[in-house]
């Protein structure tokens, strides 16, 4: 699948700072050894879970994320530009356009003009 010229860059970046590139054939997120030093075994999703959990504490941000969070994040910001949801549902891997409406969030948002028709 096509990348995006910006996360292509970063994550050839992310390649070849991990020395990794040569190892094509191998997990591109792999778990590490007691040497701190990665391994040529892929990361198990519950450390990748926590992993997220850990950097978004570190961050500051109070609100409970996860993996999940940047898939519905990508899906949304995707619809909001106008992007196509066949072609969200595509780019997920997602076997129904049902599934990938689960992570869609642009249905959250509540305009000024959607306020305003209050009218008080």
């Amino acid at each position: 699948m096509s990348c995006n010229h910006n996360a292509e860059a970063f994550l050839h970046a992310c390649i070849d700072g991990a020395g990794i590139a040569a190892d094509a054939k191998r997990p591109l997120f792999r778990s590490v050894g007691r040497d701190s030093k990665l391994t040529r075994n892929a990361l198990h999703r519950v450390k990748a879970f926590e992993m997220v959990r850990r950097r978004a504490a570190a961050a500051g941000i109070a609100t409970r994320i996860g993996n999940h969070s940047f898939r519905a994040t990508g899906i949304t910001v995707f619809r909001q530009l106008g992007g196509l949801l066949e072609n969200a549902a595509l780019m997920a891997n997602h076997a129904s356009t049902r599934t990938t409406q689960l992570y869609d969030r642009k249905s959250d948002e509540v305009t000024l003009d959607e306020v305003e028709r209050i009218g008080f």
